[in-house]
């Protein structure tokens, strides 16, 4: 086991190393590790905390001028950048100087003078080091059950045959406490101990307070003068511990609350929040059973294209039959096998009636069809490529997050009950790259198409998957509900026929049967000839609309509706159209989400383990940046590229994929390009990872699109040559306002006890203008070769 590989998981420790449950604590964040996995997490935590006896003197090794920091009886000589992770390193050990502290300082001084080193020229400040990323850890959050104190009061301290000591509690809560006694206390710290609370007891007439308080010693803490127990009671009576209840209630305004905890999870849920508004990918949901199927998924604003995709001329979805049991067998039982999780798709329109064709790369393996399906299908404008993940779920962790001290830590019976019945959590991710149709069409062979009859999937004729919504404020100004018809379009002499995906009262989204050069914010004439008969009178002939998305090479096209000084008679018969039949439209806006609880609880399943790597963008007084990476607990082997690269805990440095202009040329110009409105575009990015001494690793990052078809292929075999090829794909989009109500509690938590942090984090979250995602499709991009399958 690599401690490097479980930072994250240390870093998310770290913070609650001082609280008197910590052992239940670390036994549930570490419910999926083995014995010695946890045995050497232990030990690390302990290491890091123990006290520490050596000073820091940089005035011999900093350019910079260095100051005196007094802490206890301790001398530090800190220059400016160095105090500022002192202190904030501090501020983690509960205001003890400890070894984690210690190395902590050291590590960051050691990395910016070596970076000053390779760039003596430039002044080292936070922009020296801009593709350095602090992370935050998204999908695992700690509850705590009761609210602690940082309340010091006079206590004394005893055990059967012991002297008596006197001390004081740095912390109280109802359920324990952290005391500091003399060194030589005498005390054995297998027994339990007495604990009376002096200041108490003289202002509190308990017998409990009067005799004292068993509590079992937890762990312990100490230096050449002090030692520092955290405690777990397991004496006294209910009227004590509603006394202490009380007693922190009301001094809570005049003590400070510790808020840690609270404030990590609600930084990682505001992080999450702005993620999950433009999740490109579709998460599926198995319940529990001897044959696998998808019962639920969970739709979001930018993951509704592949729900539409699989839509029939009924609107019936026809993703099961690609899902088929036979297929999700393959997947869980054969994990190790990527063929089993790629599928290729398109679909066939005739005469209004589309029917889908589907096959995983392991089945054109067996049957010696991969020339016939790749090459046939990429000619379709439907062809479609789509990876499939698969996690299994742990029951045993608690699917609700994000509560504040106090709160319940389930749903209600109902939604606890919903979230049970899951077996596994899976992703279906739209991976297609448009510039790649050429590559795969590479591969017909002139077979016989009508051996592509054995793809076809079996016609579904009702629904079988339930959808629940993501909360999120819809988009437009009305609401959009899936709806197919046949749409004939004409611009000047360009005339085509397609199917539309969605409806509204003033626009629709239509796929075209072939591509065509339409002109952007230009007039163009629709014409609804399967629905002439509904209309009656009302002519549903030569409607104006305007043009104003096209994507997909002008496959899939956006329009509104033009509304001049007279009835639009479109706009009249769709408005007619929902209105009778509100009850049969599925309607794709927030109101989908029927329980907003069991929604909640699939999205917590969802991020418990991230198939992408998403990037934050923030706009500053200076300029815009990627500002934040988010990771998981889980090890993500993306990630541990970048980790790589770095000395420092918890950040990575994207300077191979980000520099010398990238990050400005791919994430931020685009962005700035962007509106909150518009879905995520995607461009590719080629890595080659070269293996040197001592484990380290060099990338070398080019877009794929800068690369010619010959260019490519010979860095993919260089690649492989010199250690291994990556390929990922890039998502961004522009975010909106940050939805701050989704963290509104615990906003109103952190400003009571801290009112600068609940300020700093609102500021933070409104100033994410942008979010991105890296995506591994490496084993997809190896098959639009056929040059490589020849060797």
């Amino acid at each position: 086991m690599s401690l490097e590989s479980h930072s994250a998981l240390i870093e998310q420790l770290k913070p609650l190393m001082m609280e008197p449950n910590f052992p239940q604590v670390f036994e549930q964040l570490t419910a999926d590790e083995s014995n010695s996995t946890r045995f050497l997490l232990k030990m690390e935590l302990t290491r890091l905390g123990n006290n520490c006896s050596r000073l820091i003197d940089l005035r011999d090794k900093s350019e910079l001028p260095c100051e005196e920091v007094h802490l206890e009886r301790q001398v530090h000589f800190l220059d400016a950048p160095a105090r500022q992770v002192f202190e904030r390193a501090l501020h983690l050990y509960r205001g003890r100087y400890t070894l984690g502290v210690y190395e902590e300082v050291m590590q960051a001084h050691k990395q910016r003078r070596l970076q000053q080193r390779q760039s003596p020229t430039e002044l080292q400040s936070p922009g020296s080091l801009p593709f350095l990323l602090p992370a935050v850890v998204m999908g695992s959050y700690f509850n705590r059950t009761e609210e602690r104190m940082n309340y010091s009061i006079r206590i004394q301290a005893s055990q059967v045959g012991r002297e008596t000591q006197n001390g004081i509690t740095v912390d109280l809560s109802v359920g324990g406490a952290r005391i500091r006694l003399p060194m030589r206390h005498g005390f054995n710290p297998d027994k339990p101990l007495r604990v009376k609370l002096v200041d108490l007891s003289q202002e509190y007439y308990y017998e409990d307070l009067q005799q004292g308080v068993d509590y079992q010693i937890v762990d312990t803490d100490s230096n050449n003068e002090y030692c520092w127990m955290r405690l777990k009671r397991i004496g006294g009576t209910e009227a004590l511990a509603k006394m202490l209840g009380n007693l922190i209630n009301g001094y809570k305004y005049r003590y400070k609350v510790d808020i840690n905890d609270v404030l990590v999870t609600a930084t990682g849920l505001a992080f999450e929040r702005q993620y999950l508004a433009h999740l490109p990918h579709l998460p599926l949901f198995m319940p529990k059973g001897d044959v696998p199927s998808i019962s639920h998924l969970l739709l979001s604003h930018d993951n509704q294209g592949i729900v539409h995709f699989f839509q029939d001329e009924e609107d019936i979805s026809q993703l099961p039959a690609m899902l088929t049991a036979g297929r999700l067998n393959y997947l869980l039982n054969q994990a190790n096998n990527p063929d089993h999780s790629l599928f290729f798709c398109f679909t066939h329109n005739a005469n209004g009636r589309l029917f889908f064709y589907s096959a995983t790369l392991a089945e054109l393996k067996h049957r010696g069809e991969m020339p016939l399906f790749l090459g046939f299908g990429a000619s379709k404008p439907s062809w479609r490529v789509f990876r499939l993940s698969a996690d299994i779920i742990d029951h045993d962790k608690q699917y609700k997050s994000a509560m504040i001290p106090g709160d319940s830590g389930s749903y209600s019976a109902l939604t606890e009950q919903q979230l049970a019945g899951f077996s596994h959590v899976l992703q279906l991710m739209d991976v297609t790259c448009e510039a790649a149709r050429s590559q795969y069409r590479q591969w017909f062979d002139n077979s016989n198409v009508n051996a592509l009859k054995v793809y076809g999937q079996k016609k579904l004729n009702s629904q079988t998957i339930r959808q629940v919504a993501l909360e999120f404020s819809e988009r437009r100004r009305e609401a959009r509900f899936a709806f197919k018809t046949l749409v004939e379009i004409r611009q000047g002499k360009l005339r085509a026929q397609g199917i539309s995906c969605d409806i509204s009262t003033r626009g629709m989204q239509l796929n075209l049967d072939e591509c065509l050069p339409f002109e952007l914010n230009k007039p163009v004439t629709l014409s609804l000839p399967k629905l002439q008969a509904l209309a009656g009178k009302t002519r549903l002939e030569e409607l104006p609309y305007q043009l104003v998305r096209s994507r997909r090479d002008g496959c899939t096209l956006h329009l509104a509706a033009i509304v001049g000084h007279t009835p639009h008679a479109g706009v009249e018969f769709l408005n007619k159209l929902i209105e009778h039949n509100r009850e049969k439209l599925e309607q794709l806006t927030e109101n989908n989400a029927e329980v907003k609880e069991l929604s909640d609880g699939m999205k917590n399943l969802l991020m418990r383990r991230l198939q992408g790597i998403p990037l934050f963008i923030e706009k500053t007084s200076k300029a815009t940046v990627v500002s934040h990476i988010g990771v998981g607990v889980e090890p993500h082997p993306i990630a541990d590229l970048f980790a790589a690269l770095s000395t420092e805990k918890l950040r990575y440095d994207l300077t191979p994929l980000l520099g010398n202009g990238a990050a400005k040329r791919d994430i931020i110009d685009p962005i700035r390009e962007m509106r909150p409105l518009q879905d995520v575009d995607s461009i590719e990015i080629f890595i080659q990872v070269a293996h040197q001494s001592r484990g380290k690793v060099q990338l070398k990052c080019v877009r794929r699109d800068s690369l010619s078809e010959e260019a490519q292929l010979a860095f993919i075999r260089q690649s492989q040559i010199l250690g291994r090829f990556v390929a990922l794909k890039l998502y961004r989009a522009a975010t909106g306002k940050p939805d701050m109500a989704y963290i509104r509690r615990e906003l109103e938590y952190i400003h009571i006890h801290a009112q600068h942090k609940a300020k700093q984090l609102e500021e933070q979250m409104w100033r994410i203008v942008g979010v991105a995602e890296l995506l591994d499709i490496s084993h997809e991009v190896l098959q639009r070769y056929p040059a490589l399958y020849r060797e």
